[in-house]
């Protein structure tokens, strides 16, 4: 009876984990197509090399990404072990899945008028929200998540920096496909999402959840312990891979 009990209170903890990030790739995809896209903002990472593919050759980024996302994704396998490599593909497929869905079907056009400091603003919130969730849960929304993932526990960084670092080289891309504007907006907006996804990844779980930088919002108990479970999860599959 005892050991039921703690399948299905597993069961119950992992059907959290993943529901929350299911909400992640949403907020995520959302914020790379209505706000990146439609603005003519890149970004960086492989979401970046994905929406320069479509300014380039038109290649739609679901399909970029998973092109961009399958030699690491073998990689953790063998570094990291095969449920690692599910998680991280639950969340390649959702954020996939999600922006696909964006593309063919939303009819929703968020339009600035040029003010392009406000879907800067907003894309760094949004997508750091979206990409810390996804992070803190033990998921990955692409293969430069796991990187960053690794060189933030071996050099000891803050998961932002490494974000932030590693997003310089598709901004330097960027000049060739986008204006100096553009490109320079661009930058603020991974600047401010490297700083929301080091907040989302780091603050303590006590039966709060970090919704952006200012407001928290009460989850269940059950949740809460979801975070806690995820993060040492985490923590511990990591320091695996990287001893190996």
């Amino acid at each position: 009876m005892k050991r039921t009990s703690l399948t299905l209170q597993h069961v119950k903890t992992e059907a959290i984990k993943f529901a929350i990030m299911l909400l992640g790739t949403f907020i995520l995809a959302f914020a790379y197509y209505h706000i990146n896209f439609q603005n003519h903002l890149s970004e960086g990472g492989f979401v970046g090399l994905a929406l320069l593919g479509k300014y380039a050759t038109g290649l739609s980024p679901a399909i970029g990404m998973l092109l961009l996302d399958i030699p690491v994704m073998i990689l953790a396998w063998f570094l990291k072990g095969w449920k690692f490599m599910i998680q991280a593909l639950l969340g390649v497929g959702a954020f996939s899945l999600f922006y696909d869905g964006f593309e063919r079907y939303s009819t929703l056009v968020l339009s600035f008028n040029g003010n392009l400091w406000i879907p800067a603003v907003l894309s760094g919130i949004l997508t750091g929200v979206g990409a810390g969730i996804v992070l803190r849960f033990g998921g990955a929304t692409g293969g430069d998540d796991i990187l960053a993932v690794l060189v933030s526990r071996w050099k000891g960084w803050k998961l932002g920096t490494v974000f932030f670092v590693s997003d310089a080289f598709v901004l330097g891309l960027s000049l060739f496909f986008l204006p100096v504007k553009e490109t320079l907006y661009t930058i603020l907006a991974v600047w401010i999402a490297s700083k929301v996804i080091t907040y989302v990844v780091s603050v303590p779980a006590r039966g709060t959840v970090v919704t952006t930088s200012a407001v928290k919002l009460p989850i269940p108990s059950a949740a809460a312990k979801a975070v806690n479970a995820a993060a040492i999860s985490q923590r511990t599959t990591v320091a695996r891979g990287v001893s190996n």
